[in-house]
């Protein structure tokens, strides 16, 4: 006779079995453990697909040069694509992000572009001479209003 124990859920063998009219149970040892059978199938796990710049091009290449009715349909069954795809990827294309091919994903260069420091180099540079400008126009309003000559004669043609 066997029982079934519902706290550790394992088959229990009966060594000595009671009567019902009041014996008493003298020995239960545990039965060999039954390996529990897993489910062998798995449930599929969705992974998204990940199209290449070089295959969106190229279906769109074909997609474009299909004319006849039913064309366009073939060609999506055979590549197991949505007709919306074909409309996220034209409006890709034509917004230019499938013809830059070499951009690669993932956080930018650290590395200044050389232009930028060339062209900060060259303000820095442009904004000494200025100062230096500043100075010396500084110097010369002194100079002239120590010697009394006036910068900018009543008679001059130039204007500021």
């Amino acid at each position: 006779m066997e029982k079934r124990s519902s706290r550790k859920a394992r088959k229990l063998t009966v060594v000595s079995a009671p009567e019902r009219s009041g014996g008493a149970l003298t020995t239960v040892a545990p039965a060999a453990p039954v390996p529990e059978i897993a489910d062998p199938e798995v449930p599929p796990q969705a992974q998204r697909r990940r199209f290449s710049a070089e295959y969106k091009l190229s279906i769109l290449k074909q997609a474009d040069a299909c004319r006849e009715p039913g064309e366009l349909g073939a060609l999506l069954r055979r590549e197991g694509l949505y007709s919306s795809l074909l409309s996220v990827w034209r409006r890709q294309r034509d917004e230019g992000a499938l013809g830059n091919l070499s951009r690669r994903r993932g956080p930018k260069s650290r590395r200044p572009d050389p232009r930028v420091t060339e062209l900060e180099r060259e303000n820095r540079r442009l904004q000494r001479d200025l100062e230096q400008a500043r100075t010396i126009i500084e110097v010369q309003k002194k100079v002239s209003t120590l010697l009394g000559i006036p910068l900018n004669p009543p008679g001059s043609d130039e204007s500021d």
